[in-house]
C-alpha cells in the first residue's frame, strides 16, 4: 500500500454516485478504478460545528504488486461510504473520502497516513500487508486516531488504536490445518510452508509450526520470497522433492500468478499435492488461468458463491456501481462491514472523537454483512468470523467444502504459540508473556 503524491486532489461530497455523475466527478472515480494514481481528497483541517461533511481516509494501493488485491478493497469501502451517504450520512454529515495511492511501497505509508490525518480524517481504513500496518501504527497511537484494518493477518498484535476486521490464525489457518490433518482433507502430514518474505507469512508460519507440534507433525519444508517475485520453478522442484502432500501458501500479491504457473508447468495434481492459500480470493483468480488453479483451495471467511439472498443483493448492488465484470471476495466483505461498524460506533457515541468511538466498542457491535453477522469483540478489537474452505472451480469461483458451525471468536495470541500473552481492552489491555522467536528458516 502506498499513495501517489503528497497533496491529494479535492473531491466534492455527494449523496450518491448518480449525483456525482451529474456533478461531473465520475471521471475521477473511473480513473481510480482503473488503477490510476488519482487521489480522492478534501481539504478540511477539522470538522467545524456547521460542517456538512466529515473527512474519512482510505489508504489502499492502486498501483504496484499489491494493487491486484488492494484496489478492490478500496472500492468496497468507497461503496460502503456511498451507501451511507445515500442514506443520509453519519450524524447528519456526508462522508468526504480521501484516498491517496501508496503504490505498494512501504516507505510511503507513514507519509500518506500523516497527510490523511493532517487533512482532518477522523479515522482511516487501510493497509494490506502487516508491514504497512506496522509502519503507520506508531502515528495512529501518537495522534490517538483509529485505523481500521480489513485483511486477514498473523495476530500477535493489539493496539487500542486499531480495529482488526480480518481473520487471525485461530480463525483461518488452524481450522484449515485441522481439515488437512483429518480424513476430510486426506490425513495429510507432510506440509510445506511457502510465503512472501515479510511479517504476515513468517508469523503465520510460526503459529503453524507451533500448532503442528501439538499434533506431532513437523513441516517438510519452508521458504520465503520477496513480494513481486516472478519465478517459482526451482522452488516447485524443491517442494516436489520434499515429498510434501500439501502446501500452505501465504504468498501475497501478484507473485501468486507466478507460483501457480510454475505448479501447472510441473504438472502438479491438486488431488495429490493441494495448495491451501490464505491470500487468494476471487479477485486474484481473475488474473490467473483457471487450469492453473482449479482444484486447489483457499481458507477464508467469505466467498462470492455463498447462496444467501443478502449476499446476492450485495453483489448485484456492487456490480451496478462498479461494473458487471467485478467480483467480490474476502477481504472486501470484512472491509465493507468495518465501515458500517464504524458508522454504528460513531452514532452510538454521538461523536467522531476517538475516545468516544472507542467507548462505543465496549458494549459490542454487530452488523449483518453479506457473509453473515459480524461481531466486533470489545476485548481484542478483532471480529468474530466464520471459517470457510473453498475449492477453486473452473469458473474462477469457489465450491464451499467446509464451514464452521458458528463464527469463531478471535484469539490474536493463541496459547500454544504465545504462552502468557492475552489482551482485554475492557480490563486494562495487553498482558505480556515470554518473548518468542518468530522468524523461520529461509
Amino acid at each position: 500500500m502506498t499513495p501517489h503524491s503528497d497533496m491529494p486532489q479535492r473531491v466534492a461530497s455527494r449523496p450518491t454516485r448518480r449525483a456525482a455523475l451529474a456533478q461531473g466527478s465520475a471521471a475521477t472515480l473511473a480513473a481510480a478504478r482503473a488503477l490510476a494514481p488519482a487521489l480522492f481528497a478534501g481539504c478540511s483541517l477539522g470538522i467545524p460545528p456547521r460542517a456538512r461533511t466529515v473527512p474519512l481516509g482510505l489508504l489502499h494501493s492502486q498501483t504496484g504488486p499489491l494493487a491486484i488485491s488492494a484496489t478492490s478493497l478500496r472500492d468496497a469501502q468507497i461503496f460502503a461510504c456511498e451507501k451511507i451517504n445515500a442514506g443520509g450520512g453519519v450524524l447528519g454529515r456526508q462522508i468526504d473520502i480521501k484516498a491517496p495511492d501508496p503504490k505498494s511501497r512501504l516507505d510511503l505509508f507513514e507519509r500518506r497516513a500523516r497527510s490523511l490525518l493532517d487533512l482532518g480524517s477522523v479515522a482511516v481504513f487501510g493497509c494490506w500487508t502487516s508491514s504497512s500496518r506496522k509502519a503507520v501504527l506508531p502515528l495512529f497511537e501518537e495522534r490517538d486516531k483509529l485505523l481500521f484494518y480489513a485483511v486477514q493477518y498473523e495476530g500477535n498484535e493489539s493496539s487500542k488504536n486499531v480495529v482488526y476486521g480480518g481473520m487471525v490464525p485461530n480463525q483461518q489457518i488452524v481450522p484449515a490445518l485441522d481439515w488437512l490433518l483429518g480424513p476430510e482433507g486426506g490425513n495429510r502430514k507432510k506440509i510445506y510452508l511457502l510465503g512472501s518474505d515479510y511479517v504476515f507469512p513468517r508469523t503465520a508460519n510460526y503459529v503453524t509450526r507451533k500448532y503442528l507440534e501439538t499434533k506431532g507433525v513437523k513441516p517438510v519444508g519452508e521458504a520465503y520470497y520477496p513480494l513481486n517475485h516472478a519465478d517459482f520453478t526451482a522452488e516447485v522442484k524443491k517442494i516436489i522433492a520434499s515429498g510434501a502432500d500439501c502446501i500452505l501458501n501465504t504468498i501475497n500479491g501478484d507473485s501468486n500468478l507466478a507460483f501457480f504457473a510454475a505448479l501447472a508447468a510441473a504438472k502438479v495434481d491438486p488431488t495429490k499435492l493441494p495448495v491451501v492459500s490464505t491470500s487468494i480470493a476471487e479477485d486474484e483468480l481473475r488474473n490467473i488461468l483457471p487450469e492453473q488453479v482449479q482444484g486447489h483451495y483457499a481458507a477464508s471467511c467469505y466467498f462470492q458463491s455463498l447462496p444467501t439472498e443478502a449476499n446476492r443483493r450485495w453483489i448485484a448492488d456492487f456490480r451496478q456501481e462498479f461494473g458487471f465484470d467485478r467480483v467480490t471476495d474476502d477481504p472486501m466483505e470484512p472491509g465493507y462491514c468495518l465501515v458500517n461498524l464504524w458508522k454504528q460506533a460513531v452514532e452510538k457515541a454521538g461523536s467522531f472523537e476517538t475516545a468516544a468511538v472507542r467507548q462505543a466498542f465496549a458494549d459490542g457491535l454487530e452488523f449483518a454483512g453479506p457473509g453473515g453477522r459480524v461481531r466486533l469483540d470489545p476485548a481484542t478489537q478483532h471480529c468474530d468470523h466464520w471459517f470457510r474452505l473453498g475449492r477453486i472451480r473452473g469458473d474462477r469461483q469457489f465450491e464451499l467444502v467446509k464451514e464452521s458451525p458458528a463464527p469463531i471468536p478471535p484469539d490474536p495470541y493463541p496459547s500454544f504459540a504465545f504462552p502468557g500473552w492475552k489482551c482485554d481492552w475492557t480490563k486494562g489491555g495487553l498482558e505480556h508473556g515470554a518473548e518468542v522467536k518468530i522468524d523461520g528458516p529461509v
